[in-house]
């Protein structure tokens, strides 16, 4: 059970990995900034693009301007010389360049308008975006730190992949050990029992025989001898 448990906590800890990298905050923070900044950029191409627009319909309104005047002059010298038919067209074409002349001031005061609404918004956006960024970092470093708190505590605590690994790799080499004390002290036992041939001893069963009949004959040579020692003691101590 203690192994399918660790086994089972080993998964879990594996399958919580691959969710937390496929959902990091700190990536999503970053994806959010960066398309506040492209939402930013367009907003800025599109006050530049107001700008260029209002600034070719003022050239063409000096233009107009110049036009006019041109036409004023032409229709008084038409008149000066009698052409009061030129001086008609002249001052037709006048009327005409006015009517130009004013729809295009319309038209560059609807831009200017708009180009203080964009940048406007472009200013406030400029605000939000930059306090995001602050804010990013600060999340992003308070997650950091977290994150480094937690690792440290699942190595203290040993709750980490990495320490559930190595949890686990000791208990194999403890049962393994265990193993192999245990079949080490029942060969022992076996070989003192005489069950198994010590083949590393150089001997075989005949020499095994022959070495105690003559560890027998020794003890025997030696106990004979040694009443031989002790009788005429004997014979004296009962006279």
């Amino acid at each position: 059970m203690g192994l399918m448990n660790r086994i089972t906590a080993l998964f879990k800890a594996k399958l919580t990995r691959v969710l937390d990298s496929a959902e990091d905050p700190r990536e999503t923070l970053d994806y959010s900034y960066q398309k506040q900044l492209e939402m930013l950029q367009g907003v800025k191409r599109g006050i530049a693009d107001v700008v260029t627009s209002r600034r070719r319909l003022e050239l063409q309104a000096a233009r107009l301007q110049d036009n006019l005047s041109k036409l004023e002059v032409q229709a008084r010298q038409s008149l000066a010389a009698g052409r009061e038919d030129l001086a008609r067209l002249a001052l037709t074409r006048k009327q005409a360049a006015q009517m130009q002349l004013q729809g295009l001031e319309t038209q560059i005061n609807d831009l200017g308008k708009e180009q203080e609404k964009l940048a406007s918004a472009e200013a406030r956006l400029s605000t939000k975006v930059e306090a995001f960024r602050t804010r990013k970092e600060v999340i992003k470093a308070q997650y950091s730190a977290a994150e480094a708190q937690v690792r440290i505590g699942e190595a203290v605590t040993g709750i980490s992949e990495e320490m559930t690994d190595v949890g686990m790799a000791i208990d194999r080499a403890e049962d393994k050990t265990e193993q192999l004390r245990a079949r080490a002290g029942a060969i022992d036992e076996l070989v003192a029992a005489g069950t198994l041939e010590d083949f590393t001893g150089g001997q075989d069963e005949v020499e095994r025989e022959l070495a105690k009949i003559n560890i027998t004959t020794g003890v025997e040579q030696e106990l004979a001898a040694l009443k031989q020692q002790m009788a005429p003691k004997q014979l004296k101590e009962g006279q």
